[in-house]
């Protein structure tokens, strides 16, 4: 397998390709920032909760590095993203919409309430119909095995995958390093 597009994001930092970026946000703030410099076509971006966000501007930003041409419908790139914790920042806001006096939770909410729409939301976007899967994972080295035999299933028309670690616990508290990564 070969790495030809990384990224990493905190809530103080983007390191593209060995290069940062310059942030005058944090948190959240900079994700909305990087959006609107980056991407600001795509409205569905401001529903998302803080987690799709944080996957999806990562790779805005690493398919804008790649180059190559986008929002062709394909079958040989496949989205792997894992994390530790699950989709648990939103889990908790729609669980704040939960009460005994007024029991109506908020279904905007509960779609986020799954890790993987943010693979979904990425796959949607880019017209990726091959393979998407949402590892909760101990560690970020167990991903690397696991999109190593994906791509190389035999029968599998897969060429290339983004793939990392995708993690948020609240608003100001996240961390993602993806990548673009191909097989040989």
């Amino acid at each position: 397998m070969r790495i030809t597009h990384e990224i990493e994001i905190t809530p103080t930092a983007v390191i593209l390709d060995g290069q940062t970026l310059t942030q005058t946000e944090t948190g959240e703030k900079m994700l909305i920032g990087l959006y609107r410099q980056h991407a600001n076509d795509y409205p569905k971006f401001f529903k998302m909760d803080t987690l799709c966000r944080l996957g999806f501007i990562a790779t805005e930003l690493l398919l804008q590095a790649e180059g190559a041409e986008r929002f062709v419908p394909t079958e040989d790139r496949a989205v792997i993203l894992a994390n530790r914790n699950a989709s648990i920042k939103n889990d908790k806001d729609y669980l704040k919409t939960i009460s005994e006096q007024d029991y109506y939770p908020s279904p905007a909410l509960f779609v986020y309430t799954l890790p993987n729409i943010v693979t979904g939301e990425i796959a949607i976007r880019n017209k990726y119909m091959g393979e998407t899967a949402f590892y909760i994972l101990d560690t970020p080295d167990q991903l690397m095995p696991i999109v190593e035999t994906t791509l190389n299933t035999p029968y599998s028309t897969l060429n290339s995958a983004i793939a990392g670690w995708c993690d948020c616990s609240d608003a100001n508290t996240f961390y993602a390093k993806i990548q673009i990564i191909w097989k040989n």
